[in-house]
């Protein structure tokens, strides 16, 4: 029973690794003694991360854009070439993009469907064969997609694209739990409420005490609570659970709507 929640010796990947809920779940990891790759589209910052959390553990760097399918399988093939199995896949990299309804642009559409949806049916698909070698008896492979609540309720800003995005990410998450049940890999999503971050940075700054009035247990997302249910997802606690959207948001989708 003490080792239900290790992940001590996995090697994980984390997509958008190098800021907000990724870096959350791969410090997370870290500490808990996995061999983390972080990817982000900016390189300086994913190797300056990299260095950072490896002071605690094994974290390396993977820069990579996966806004387009050569990207994704770009980023799988670099991982290949390092790695002889993967046992924890996370997509996290994502993009959001608010707008009036009169003004939404279609790049908006283009961005964020590119970045929040293709990218994780790409990246997932070009890492089947290696996610299937960290398979082992009793303990499936993981992979673990980031949606957001927004994509559970309708939104308090007008994000068009993201909001409809995290709803597909959702629903992508249990079809591909279906298909990859056989192969003994596990998808789930996480659906996080407003956590700290540089995509939430402006909401928190102008809402941040609304938001807070609003969150049945009071607060903003901590850290620990993102990396707490990663790791539960990611460990032998979670082998039995795929094809579930978990909200992580301090109780907010419960509240009846007003």
């Amino acid at each position: 029973m003490k080792d239900l929640f290790s992940i001590e010796g996995k090697t994980a990947v984390v997509t958008g690794g190098s800021r907000g809920i990724g870096l959350m779940i791969a410090r997370g990891f870290v500490e808990a003694g996995a061999k983390v790759y972080i990817s982000s589209r900016k390189a300086a910052e994913c190797e300056k991360v990299a260095a950072e959390l490896s002071r605690v553990g094994t974290c390396v760097a993977l820069p990579a854009d996966l806004g387009t399918e050569a990207g994704a399988n770009g980023l799988a093939a670099a991982v290949a070439e390092r790695e002889p199995a993967l046992h924890i896949l996370v997509n996290n990299a994502g993009a959001n993009w608010g707008a009036s309804l009169a003004e939404y642009p279609d790049a908006a559409w283009d961005k964020v469907l590119a970045l929040n949806v293709k990218a994780i049916f790409h990246l997932t698909r070009a890492l089947v064969p290696l996610l299937e070698k960290g398979v082992r008896s009793g303990d499936p492979a993981r992979v673990i997609n980031i949606g957001s609540i927004d994509g559970l309720r309708v939104p308090m800003l007008e994000t068009y694209a993201y909001s409809a995005s995290k709803a597909a990410v959702h629903h992508l998450t249990r079809v591909l739990a279906q298909r990859l049940a056989p192969q003994h890999i596990t998808v789930n999503a996480v659906a996080p409420g407003p956590f700290e971050s540089k995509m939430m940075a402006e909401t928190l700054r102008t809402f941040g005490d609304m938001i807070k009035a609003g969150c049945p247990l009071g607060r903003i997302g901590e850290p620990e609570d993102m990396a707490g249910v990663a790791i539960y997802l990611a460990s032998r606690a979670g082998a039995y659970v795929t094809g579930a959207v978990s909200p992580v948001d301090g109780g907010i989708t419960t509240k009846p709507s007003s």
